[in-house]
């Protein structure tokens, strides 16, 4: 258990710093020319993964050599979702890592477009073939998912997906799902809430019965 898990305020703020320092440093080691500028960013570059491995109640070795990987101007990561809805019931994954159930999704890859990205992430981890139909939310998940174990800044992107076939879900394409099904929103199972929250669930369902609702977005 995180030493932080009992003030989510807290932990949630010093997430935030953490990821401010992360991206200040990343973009000082991208730009800095003098010597002495780039170990202070360095160095502000390992407190930050001393920061999140704090948070995590975990080493801070994974989060520095991530952070280290990373070059060029620091920008926020994309991260989406497709919902699919049969009646009130939407499609649910469950997650490999920890157990928890989240809409199907993931990263984006260079040169994908959102929608194919989301098409893509739908198939590997639920075994269906869709089409995204409607951009519903753009989310930020430090604010909206916490996000208190992830060195990144990200933006979410929620899709409505419809079917392209009549095909049976199936989990695990990708190796990073165990299971799949539908689920009542009113008797959802434990959710991987920094992936995807009952309040974004919700969302979409409401999303799905008002075609003419604008997207929501931070």
């Amino acid at each position: 258990m995180s030493a932080l898990e009992d003030t989510p305020d807290d932990a949630q703020r010093i997430h935030a710093y953490a990821v401010e320092l992360a991206a200040m440093a990343q973009n000082g080691l991208n730009y800095g020319t003098d010597k002495y500028d780039l170990a202070r960013y360095e160095r502000i570059q390992a407190m930050a993964a001393e920061l999140l491995g704090m948070l995590a109640d975990t080493d801070a070795g994974p989060f520095r050599r991530a952070l280290a990987a990373e070059s060029g101007h620091a920008t926020p990561k994309v991260d989406v979702r497709g919902a699919l809805f049969e009646g009130d019931r939407v499609l649910l994954v469950r997650e490999g890592r920890d157990g928890k159930w989240t809409l199907p999704g993931g990263w984006a890859d260079a040169l994908d477009t959102p929608a194919e990205a989301t098409v893509r992430e739908f198939y590997e981890e639920a075994g269906l073939h869709v089409r995204a139909t409607r951009l519903v939310a753009v989310h930020d998940a430090s604010t909206q998912n916490g996000h208190a174990a992830s060195p990144w800044h990200t933006y979410k992107l929620f899709f409505l997906v419809e079917r392209l076939d009549d095909a049976e879900p199936q989990a695990g394409l990708d190796g990073e799902t165990t299971d799949v099904g539908f689920f009542d929103l009113d008797d959802l199972p434990e959710l991987s809430w920094t992936r995807s929250n009952a309040d974004q669930l919700r969302l979409m369902l409401e999303m799905s019965r008002d075609p003419g609702r604008p997207a929501a977005f931070d």
